[in-house]
């Protein structure tokens, strides 16, 4: 398969090229095909949401099991009307507070979603996203559309067009490109039929932002102990698996005043033990590597927690790109999106 490249201005999306390019993603779409399209988490890999072949070649193309479940992304509230059977209160209340945006509603499924994208459970996650890109395509397309991220799966997440082709490339019918994602993060997924709602992914929208549009919401919480054969299916996208991952193993340092002297420290073993060493290096820690000869990526600073969520996922495929067999990465505070960021951390670290 040869994977089409097309490209959008998402400030011009006016000019007769960004038609062209949107319309031609819409007609692929409609047709059965699959697209990787920007929106303001990562690229996502779209397909009809309501055509199960099309479905499946998402599975096909990402290697994803057939038990982690989609997200279907709409373009107005007339779309969602065709994806769920019910909108409950607490979801109106967290429409009109953060849609469009980067938020995940779990309802009850309407009949026109096929079982596939669930993975056979009964709620159905839906957003709407605020991308100006993702947006058009979706209300060109005319149809919803299934999107998980556009990658290998598993692996680290996609915030370029670059990031597809690196994990896609061949695979997919096409890729739409309108450069580097805003948050860089995937959505927050919450469960609003449960009282109170659960929060299964954290993600840019905060569980306090949440709460305070007047919704009670709590975070899911794991079993420790799990079993270690496949799952029937999973209650929401990114639960209880290891995802975000670079090729590279990821050792993470904790909290706490030392921190910066920890990271210095595991810098130290590190090369002793003759690995080719990448660090994800704020600029508050860049004292701690001098002399590592490590291969670095400057990841930001470390009070702006916005700017680590954006630059988190390029820097792990840039780690990896460069080589590193270890990749050295401290832990944010948890505390807003920092909470999201040491999520991906922290599911990028396990062993599989």
């Amino acid at each position: 398969m040869q994977t089409l490249r097309l490209t959008v201005d998402p400030h011009d999306l006016a000019s007769a090229a960004a038609r062209g390019s949107l319309k031609r993603a819409a007609e692929i779409l409609r047709s059965g095909g699959t697209v990787a399209l920007p929106t303001e988490t990562v690229y996502g890999l779209g397909a009809n949401a309501l055509d199960a072949a099309a479905i499946a070649k998402i599975f096909a193309a990402k290697q994803r099991p057939a038990w982690d479940p989609l997200i279907v992304h709409i373009s107005d509230m007339q779309m969602l009307t065709r994806v769920v059977a019910d909108i409950p209160e607490s979801a109106a209340k967290l429409i009109d507070a953060f849609w469009p945006g980067p938020l995940t509603l779990l309802m009850p499924k309407g009949d026109a979603i096929p079982d596939v994208v669930t993975a056979g459970r009964p709620r159905v996650g839906v957003r709407m996203p605020q991308h100006p890109v993702a947006h058009a395509v979706i209300r060109e397309a005319g149809v919803p559309i299934a999107a998980p991220s556009a990658n290998r799966f598993g692996r680290t997440s996609p915030t370029t067009a670059e990031h597809v082709s690196e994990d896609l490339d061949g695979r997919i019918d096409a890729i739409l490109d309108s450069g580097k994602t805003t948050h860089g993060l995937e959505s927050t997924v919450i469960d609003v039929c449960e009282n109170p709602c659960v929060v299964y992914r954290p993600g840019v929208i905060s569980l306090e932002q949440i709460r305070a549009a007047g919704v009670d919401a709590v975070v899911f919480r794991e079993a420790p102990e799990k079993s270690a054969a496949e799952p029937a299916s999973l209650p929401s996208p990114g639960v209880g698996l290891r995802h975000y991952a670079p090729k590279a193993k990821l050792i993470l340092i904790g909290d706490g005043e030392e921190q910066i002297n920890a990271f210095g420290h595991a810098l130290k073993q590190a090369k002793q033990n003759g690995t080719k060493l990448g660090l994800m290096l704020p600029d508050e820690f860049e004292s701690a590597a001098d002399g590592s000869g490590a291969i670095i990526y400057r990841w930001g600073k470390w009070s702006d927690a916005e700017e680590l969520a954006q630059r988190l996922f390029a820097g792990l495929r840039s780690l990896d790109n460069a080589g590193a067999t270890v990749i050295v990465c401290p832990l944010p505070a948890a505390a807003g999106i920092g909470v999201a960021i040491r999520d991906r951390l922290l599911k990028a670290a396990k062993t599989a």
